[in-house]
Formats: C-alpha cells, sequence, structure tokens
C-alpha cells in the first residue's frame, strides 16, 4: 500500500481502482506514512503557518430541506434569526480588530437575502476592510448572481457538493435539488473567477467506498481552491437523527490523500471536527490542513446556527476562541498568521 501513497506523492493522481484499494485496506501505520507525506507536501506550499478565516453565520432560514440538516426548511423546532447589516459589520470589525483578513459569510438560502441586499454587504464590507477576503457561502444560485457578487467584491465562494455520487446524492436531498445543478454552480464559480471550494461528508448515510472515490475524482476534475470535508454528526430533528456519525479516522486518511492529491489545495480542518474529537482540528493540521474557521457570529445566536447536535465554540467570544485556537496550533508546532491566506495562485 505504501507505494500507492509514494505513486500519488509523486504523480498527484491515482486511478479509481487504486484510491478503492488505499482506502478499503487503511491501517493506523499506513495512515501515519500517508500522514507524514501530506504534512511534507503542506510545509513544501504553505510552510507552518495556519490560516483563520472568521465565520459569520447571518441567517439560519432556508429554503431546502435537506436530509441531514439542522436548518432545514421542515425543522419546526429551529429557532430563526437573521443579523442586520449593521450587526454583520460589527463582527467583521471584531474580526479584524483579532487579526481576521478573511471573512466567511454562511446562511441557508435564505429568500429575504436577495442579490440586492447582498451586493450591499459585500460592498460595505470590503470598503470598511479593503485589505480583506470576503467569502461566500450562500448556496445554489444563477451564474448572473455569482457574478454580480464577484463584480462587487467578493473573492471565495464555498460551495460544497456533499457527494459526487448522483443516486447517493438523491438519498440525501430531496427530490428539488440535483447534483447536476450543484456541479454547474461550481464550474460557473471557476469561470467566473472565484476562488472556489467544494466538499463533501464523510461518513453520510448509504456512502460507499465507491461514493469517496467518486468524490475525489470530481475533486480532482474540478480542481477547486479549497476544499471541505467535515463528518457527518446527526441532527436530532432530521429524517437522519438515528444515523451513525463519521468517523475521526477515515476523515483524516482523506484530508490526507487530498492534500497530495492538490499540493497547494486550502484545506480546512473544520469545527465538526473538534466536534467529534477534542484534538480533531489539531490532527487534521497533522493530516494535511492548513485552514482553521473559528466563528464571529455574535454569541447570542450561535446557539441557533446548528447544522449538526453538539457543536462546539457556541458559548466562546471571538478572542478567547481565537487564542483557544493559537495555543492548540503552537502546542503542535504551527502558527496562526494574519494574512488574507490566498491560494497560492492567487497571491
Amino acid at each position: 500500500m505504501k507505494q500507492l501513497i509514494d505513486k500519488l506523492y509523486k504523480t498527484n493522481n491515482l486511478t479509481p481502482e487504486e484510491y478503492k484499494e488505499l482506502i478499503d485496506n487503511r491501517n493506523p501505520e499506513l495512515a501515519e506514512y500517508l500522514f507524514t507525506r501530506a504534512r511534507t507536501v503542506r510545509v513544501e506550499n504553505y510552510g507552518y503557518d495556519v490560516y483563520i478565516r472568521g465565520i459569520i453565520e447571518f441567517t439560519n432560514y432556508c429554503q431546502n430541506d435537506c436530509y441531514y440538516c439542522g436548518i432545514r426548511k421542515s425543522n419546526r423546532g429551529a429557532e430563526r434569526y437573521r443579523l442586520t447589516k449593521e450587526q454583520i459589520l460589527k463582527c467583521c470589525k471584531v474580526g479584524y480588530d483579532l487579526g481576521f483578513r478573511t471573512f466567511v459569510l454562511q446562511g441557508g438560502e435564505d429568500g429575504y437575502f436577495t442579490d440586492e441586499k447582498i451586493i450591499d454587504l459585500i460592498q460595505a464590507i470590503k470598503t470598511d476592510h479593503p485589505d480583506c477576503a470576503l467569502t461566500l457561502s450562500i448556496g445554489e444560485k444563477s451564474y448572473e448572481s455569482y457574478k454580480a457578487f464577484f463584480e462587487a467584491g467578493a473573492d471565495r465562494y464555498l460551495l460544497r457538493h456533499e457527494t459526487a455520487n448522483a443516486e447517493h446524492y438523491r438519498k440525501l436531498h430531496p427530490e428539488r435539488l440535483s447534483l447536476v445543478s450543484r456541479k454547474e454552480c461550481l464550474y460557473n464559480l471557476k469561470d467566473i473567477g472565484y476562488q472556489v471550494g467544494c466538499g463533501f461528508m464523510v461518513g453520510s448515510p448509504y456512502q460507499t467506498t465507491e461514493c469517496l472515490v467518486e468524490d475525489l475524482l470530481f475533486i480532482k476534475e474540478l480542481n477547486p481552491h479549497m476544499v471541505g470535508i467535515g463528518p457527518f454528526i446527526p441532527h436530532h430533528q432530521t429524517p437522519f437523527a438515528a444515523k451513525k456519525a463519521g468517523t475521526l479516522e477515515l476523515i483524516l486518511f482523506l484530508l490526507a490523500l487530498i492534500r497530495l492529491m492538490l499540493p497547494d489545495v486550502l484545506l480546512p480542518a473544520t469545527t465538526a471536527l473538534g466536534t467529534i474529537h477534542p484534538q480533531g482540528r489539531e490532527l487534521g493540521i497533522l493530516a494535511g490542513a492548513n485552514v482553521v474557521m473559528p466563528n464571529l457570529s455574535p454569541q447570542n445566536v450561535r446557539d441557533k446556527y446548528l447544522l449538526y447536535d453538539n457543536k462546539i465554540c457556541t458559548g466562546d467570544e471571538a478572542a478567547d476562541c481565537l487564542s483557544c485556537m493559537k495555543k492548540r496550533m503552537e502546542s503542535i508546532g504551527y502558527q496562526v498568521t494574519v494574512s488574507r491566506g490566498d491560494h497560492k495562485s492567487f497571491s
């Protein structure tokens, strides 16, 4: 198996059969060998810097009804909220003063936030903080909308594809959502000029190794600037409430594979990783990740933006959260840096 890791390290490519063989035959010794290779590639490309992104969860209204998501339209138990423009700008100011140079506006697909409102937010944030990058994570939109957001000043866009297998996609989403549409959005975003992020859930219901291989092949084909993967974690008010969560062990293995596949990719160690294991984010960095995403949302809404159960850091002040993150990264030999943290091709 080590020869397959060496091949991926040298060529950034494996066949579907080879990916499947690696994933199905993984063990602790093989994983450690893979992590060592992934760390080498990560340090070659980004040194020991860890980039921070300040997430602002500005609305938990959503028109979609994805079966895994705690803010799905049908969840009558969700306590809904929307941040005002003033609240969002205050989050950015707090974050800027702490050293954040990337803000991520993340929310459900909320019809209240029209293109005009989003454009106004983008322009206001970029006026206040012209040296910062702005990432949007607000779902599927038309080509025209994406282009308008980009022209208003948005730099990056995160749109997790969740699974690259059409049959699996159908089992996770209602009929009105399609993998074809999701992929089209990602290619549109790349065409417009965004730094683009895709990603998938690990351990989601009905997922097979073949599904994971398709995810890796799609990511290789799309060649995104960012890839966000994290565990499926059930939410008690969804149809998947009784399903098992994804495992840290498999996520770390896949993070390292992605680092070797796309050596200069921006790869987050997600909050969800920290939710399923106390050292989840540190282990993610040691598996090849180079981004962490602390929360800048106001404290009084953090426990309302719950895509899954038991989310960490819902009560922390932004300053405390960042201070804790810096110490965590330093404890494993890395350092949080004040930087936009652009993909190498944009810097």
